[in-house]
């Protein structure tokens, strides 16, 4: 009895242990942005002024699950590459934390359960919408790491499909709002990634990753890429207002963001500092969450 009580502790404190690690592979700041992404989807795209909350609940938890399952995988696929670079090598794979099977099944199960529970719970076109995001993450997005300096691109896509998501699970059907919705997300991610590609260049050669930044150290491209970017997510912000799905607090409020961010990305494509590669950054991070509560507060009524 002695005996169970002084091991207790000690097993409660590796069960905790194990489920941060298993809550680790799911990257949680990641699943609560595309959660807010989604949110805001669906919020656009639902009629009238009063949301199906029930609806909502289904497709926000459908989302979580697909997400994070596809998180996991993602981690465990990159499980060699994160443990040659120092930002990554402290996660649960490479220290060997947890197992690699343990992974493979915890992120398949989960990813699965969301998209069963999507196409079930809400409707088979944002289940279908997540699966082609799934699957062109982990097949697409990820092996081209390695092989080009495209997939910064194309990487971009599966991340700006959640939006899509909100939308269809609120309508049924595609609309040119979740079009313009995708194009804001896609735009975004390129300045926001080759800033962090920037910062972390050093860190991405070693791992054999083929970032923009580290196939042309120099930077003129990654700049080049960054400013022609930024401009056209300045133009394309302010289509929600144009197509009528928002007001024009909205549309001053994008312009004012949009400007901002061109000014941190131009900064960075003249200097090529690691400061204004960080300020780039951190702009792009107040940018996104700033234009979607502005969507979200001034929806147009339809």
């Amino acid at each position: 009895m002695t005996l169970r009580t002084e091991t207790l502790p000690i097993d409660l404190r590796r069960d905790r242990r194990r489920a941060l690690d298993f809550l680790a592979l799911t990257k949680p700041r990641m699943v609560v942005m595309i959660l807010v992404t989604t949110f805001v989807g669906f919020y656009l795209g639902s009629t009238g002024v009063v949301v199906d909350g029930l609806r909502l609940m289904h497709t926000l938890l459908g989302t979580a699950l697909a997400a994070a399952g596809t998180l996991a995988l993602n981690q465990f696929l990159e499980r060699d590459v994160d443990a040659i670079m120092d930002r990554t090598r402290l996660r649960p794979l490479p220290e060997g934390r947890l197992h690699p099977g343990e992974a493979l099944a915890f992120g398949t199960m989960v990813a699965v359960a969301g998209l069963l529970y999507l196409g079930f719970s809400v409707n088979a076109v944002s289940a279908l919408v997540t699966a082609f995001t799934v699957a062109s993450y982990l097949f697409v997005y990820t092996p081209l790491k390695q092989r080009t300096s495209l997939c910064s691109v194309l990487g971009a896509i599966p991340g700006a499909l959640p939006p899509v998501t909100g939308w269809v699970a609120a309508r049924g059907d595609f609309g040119p709002g979740a079009w313009v919705l995708f194009a804001i997300l896609f735009l975004w991610q390129v300045p926001h990634s080759l800033a962090i590609g920037w910062l972390y260049r050093a860190d991405y050669a070693r791992a054999g990753i083929r970032l923009l930044p580290v196939i042309e150290p120099d930077g003129y491209s990654t700049g080049r890429q960054i400013v022609s970017n930024c401009l056209a997510l300045l133009a394309v912000g302010l289509l929600p207002t144009l197509i009528g799905l928002t007001g024009s607090v909205y549309f001053l409020g994008a312009l004012t963001l949009g400007a901002g961010l061109l000014v941190c990305g131009i900064a960075l494509a003249v200097s090529r500092s690691a400061a204004d590669a960080r300020r780039l950054v951190f702009a792009s991070l107040v940018y996104l969450p700033a234009l979607l509560v502005l969507m979200a507060l001034n929806k147009a009524p339809f």
